[in-house]
């Protein structure tokens, strides 16, 4: 059997997590000691992949949430762990999806191992997480988690279906990362209100702070995609392009720019690849894409900020209102 990882080459903590701390950590061990199977190579793959980095902000939503609600128990440790496995499942899918070689500066797990060892251990965590959400033991939280797999899961067969498509609109856009990305932060955050048994008030305030958000990190990785810096993401400034994605500083150019500086970028969209990024990338300058986007992704999280209102002051809340911040304000 493989060597665990260290716990702390799991999540190291940053200052966000400082209110959670102790919840934090025992989530890091509750990952590993899930983790466990008879076959070696489905620990393996996981443990790779859990150990690739990330700031866990999903597990930590849930947190959050419940302990902002005065939530006492241990349930929402569990909770947390098996939200992560949810969200590694689906990395560890998209990554095939998308052909992708590299994730947070590593190789991804698929280009390791290979598609198939990769697709069934992603499954294997997938189920994993539903085995832990009957140790949660309420159906609203199962009712709110198996509804979000299946928009997860169509927002990601959205996304496939409108690469190469330069015609998509900024609704289509937003509903797209709807599904694919804000859906699970939505249901992180609801589901920990759940389990602290929230006022109906407190319960939307946070569904609706997850879900938020969810689409303020989205918007920035999109933005951060024709501006970031290569290296602290992990990937490649372009990738998007390269797969024919038609994300919002695309589809704001080409609202915004000249008949012919649309072409340029419909053209990039329909045939993938980098051949026109620089072109691209000077028609998005030209245009005030990203400005565009990053001002969309402000309203979100100032979104998210509002819905705070409806929970008592705490470090816990301070951390959520840090959160909304950060998600605008990273750089990678």
């Amino acid at each position: 059997m493989p060597t665990h990882a260290p716990v702390s080459d799991i999540a190291a903590p940053s200052p966000i997590h400082a209110a959670v701390a102790e919840d934090f950590a025992a989530v890091n061990r509750t990952i590993m000691a899930q983790l466990g199977s008879r076959i070696p190579l489905v620990e393996t793959i996981g443990q790779y992949i859990i150990a690739s980095g990330g700031k866990r902000l999903r597990p930590l939503l849930v947190l959050l949430a419940a302990r902002a609600l005065g939530y006492q128990g241990d349930r929402h440790v569990t909770l947390a762990t098996l939200i992560e496995f949810m969200h590694t499942s689906t990395l560890l899918h998209d990554d095939v999806v998308d052909e992708s070689h590299l994730r947070r500066g590593k190789a991804t797990a698929n280009d390791a191992w290979g598609n198939a060892p990769s697709v069934l251990v992603g499954d294997f965590l997938y189920s994993r997480s539903f085995q832990m959400m009957v140790e949660v033991g309420s159906m609203r939280i199962m009712d709110v988690l198996s509804s979000a797999t299946c928009v997860i899961a169509e927002g990601e067969v959205q996304q496939l279906t409108n690469v190469g498509n330069p015609d998509i609109d900024e609704a289509a856009y937003f509903e797209t990362i709807q599904g694919k990305t804000a859906m699970l932060f939505e249901a992180a955050s609801h589901s920990g209100a759940i389990l602290a048994e929230a006022t109906p008030e407190q319960e939307a305030a946070l569904q609706h702070y997850g879900r938020y958000l969810g689409l303020a990190f989205q918007l920035i990785d999109d933005l951060l995609d024709y501006q970031g810096d290569a290296e602290a993401m992990g990937k490649n400034v372009g990738d998007d392009l390269a797969e024919g994605k038609p994300t919002l500083p695309l589809i704001q150019a080409m609202a915004k720019g000249t008949p012919a500086q649309a072409k340029v970028i419909r053209q990039a969209i329909r045939q993938g690849g980098l051949d026109h990024l620089q072109e691209v990338l000077e028609i998005i300058d030209a245009t005030g894409a990203l400005e565009y986007t990053r001002q969309r992704a402000v309203e979100m999280a100032d979104r998210a900020l509002a819905q705070l209102e409806a929970l008592p002051a705490s470090p816990y809340r301070d951390s959520m209102a840090e959160l909304a911040h950060l998600a605008v304000d990273r750089q990678a």
